[in-house]
């Protein structure tokens, strides 16, 4: 069995990871009404559920390690999360965020399963390319406006 401490990094950056696409999702889909991207964002979040699901679901090995009450960043927020001036700026900060989360799955996955760390590399390059696809349609129609 992996430390504890490894198994708190994972089980922290797969729910940071799937909030953050949770919520391009949903502004995609709700305020944007863009069907398409939507959807291939919900197929990339129950693919990183499923890979998260195969390191920490077994005895509930990512809920045993971990420690709400004793992260010491729980209750920091900087300036730039405090506030957000529009959807767009919060739709690129998820998108940022999610792509961090995954680079940390990718490279403590090793620990665990390289196979794993490899579909959190593939699926980093995917939401990458739907970043790309998501902010220059947003930019196009700012443009248009």
């Amino acid at each position: 069995m992996l430390k504890k401490d490894a198994l708190r990094i994972l089980d922290a950056n797969c729910n940071r990871t799937r909030e953050a696409l949770r919520v391009v999702e949903d502004i995609l889909r709700f305020y944007r009404e863009e069907t398409r991207l939507a959807r291939r964002l919900k197929k990339e979040r129950h693919a990183v559920s499923m890979y998260c699901d195969r390191m920490l679901r077994e005895n509930l090995k990512g809920l045993k390690a971990r420690d709400i009450s004793g992260d010491p960043c729980r209750d920091t927020m900087t300036k730039g999360e405090a506030a957000r001036k529009d959807f767009g700026e919060i739709l690129l900060t998820n998108f940022r965020r999610a792509e961090e989360s995954l680079r940390v799955l990718e490279e403590i996955s090793k620990l665990v399963d390289v196979r794993l760390s490899r579909l959190f590399k593939r699926s980093r390059f995917r939401v990458y390319e739907m970043e790309k696809a998501c902010m220059l349609a947003l930019e196009s129609k700012r443009a248009d406006r």
